[in-house]
């Protein structure tokens, strides 16, 4: 078996992988390699339902998420893309359904608007003005965020793709990580089923098997996987501009820019696995629901079912750090919304890895936090 020696491996050409990689290269990092079980983007990246919205219940989530729009916004010029995103903020209607939903909406939109956030706090009918054909009885209020919208999972990561190649970073796909060897605290080599790869950095981006990366230098990440499933219908003439989502119904729902209306859910009895099949159970879920908010949206016709790996953290906000171990470097937790951060993940991970000074916020995304349970700052605005 050959071996080859890289400044730092990066395992897992999903979209935080990929930013990571590109954003050191743009720093001046050389000989970057980026490994891979499968090929380009073949995990939760290309399975996610696209949305990006800043509307959160934490401060941490509210700023990187705001963040990354921001970067969302210009991303095609940056990146030197030679096709389009498909960014488009057409905004997140969020339904509330109870008098403690509507409290905890205000709070948001409050801390939102603190942070720059141009949301709103909706009344039933100013909601209806937005989405004429809602359901007037399915829920009380809502909040609204006009710069919230939609990112093409694939366009976007091959954009991300193409430049960090372009900056001379190396991708191995079909090359699956079997172990990492440490000697004396530190990282000595990672080993693959294809080659050895010398090397004092890593950086484990592997989504789903994060948890599976980290035990292999004897790390414990807290995070565990599940199977969050979602459909797609044909293609209709425009129904809804906004993404339309409920956390007590359990709903999101969005129509992208071809025309066709994507919506997903959680599994409350999901199992903590890798499982990414979709069921019957999840089709007659959906369609009772959106039927009930959205009637005209669930006439339309179902073309494809499929589920995608959520890799959750016990405060539902990512981990985006170092650790204890020198030169291991982590990106995970982000409990269904990688995509939406993956901007913001790529620049704070190589400053972190390139040792540059850090904002105040970011330093909450240490794994160390979880030492701490008793005071952790839950996010609850999750489907």
């Amino acid at each position: 078996m050959k071996t080859i020696k890289a400044n730092i491996v990066i395992i897992g050409a999903g979209i935080s992988g990929l930013s990571t990689a590109y954003n050191l290269a743009k720093k001046g990092m050389k000989n970057i390699l980026v490994v891979d079980k499968s090929h380009f983007l073949a995990g939760a990246t290309a399975r996610c339902g696209a949305g990006v919205r800043q509307q959160w219940a934490t401060k941490l989530n509210c700023i990187l998420a705001k963040k990354s729009i921001e970067f969302f916004a210009h991303a095609n010029e940056t990146l030197n893309y030679h096709r389009d995103i498909e960014f488009k903020q057409g905004g997140y209607l969020i339904l509330s359904t109870s008098e403690e939903e509507d409290r905890q909406f205000a709070k948001n939109v409050r801390l939102q608007n603190e942070l720059g956030i141009p949301s709103k706090h909706l009344s039933k009918e100013e909601a209806l003005k937005i989405v004429p054909h809602l359901n007037s009885d399915s829920f009380t209020t809502a909040s609204f965020c006009p710069t919230d919208g939609h990112v093409n999972p694939f366009l976007m990561s091959e954009a991300y793709y193409l430049e960090a190649k372009r900056l001379g970073v190396d991708f191995y796909f079909f090359t699956e990580v079997k172990d990492i060897e440490v000697n004396e605290g530190q990282i000595v080599k990672v080993m693959t089923d294809k080659m050895d790869i010398l090397t004092s950095k890593v950086v484990d981006a592997a989504g789903g098997y994060a948890q599976e990366i980290g035990q292999m230098v004897d790390l414990d990440i807290p995070v565990f996987s599940e199977n969050h499933e979602i459909l797609v219908t044909e293609r209709t003439q425009p129904l809804i501009e906004p993404m339309v989502m409920s956390f007590s119904k359990n709903i999101y729902c969005q129509q992208v820019p071809h025309g066709s209306i994507l919506m997903g859910r959680n599994n409350p009895d999901a199992l903590h696995n890798h499982d990414v099949s979709s069921s019957w159970q999840f089709l007659d879920k959906m369609a009772k629901t959106v039927n009930h908010i959205l009637p005209e949206v669930g006439k339309q016709r179902v073309i494809r079912t499929w589920g995608g790996s959520y890799n959750i953290s016990p405060d539902f906000q990512p981990i985006i750090s170092d650790c204890q171990l020198q030169g291991f470097y982590i990106a995970c937790g982000y409990s269904g919304h990688g995509f939406m951060f993956a901007p913001i993940t790529g620049e704070l991970l190589s400053e972190i890895i390139l040792e540059q000074p850090l904002e105040e916020y970011a330093k909450a995304l240490h794994i160390d936090r979880f030492k701490d349970m008793e005071n952790i700052d839950r996010e609850h605005s999750v489907v």
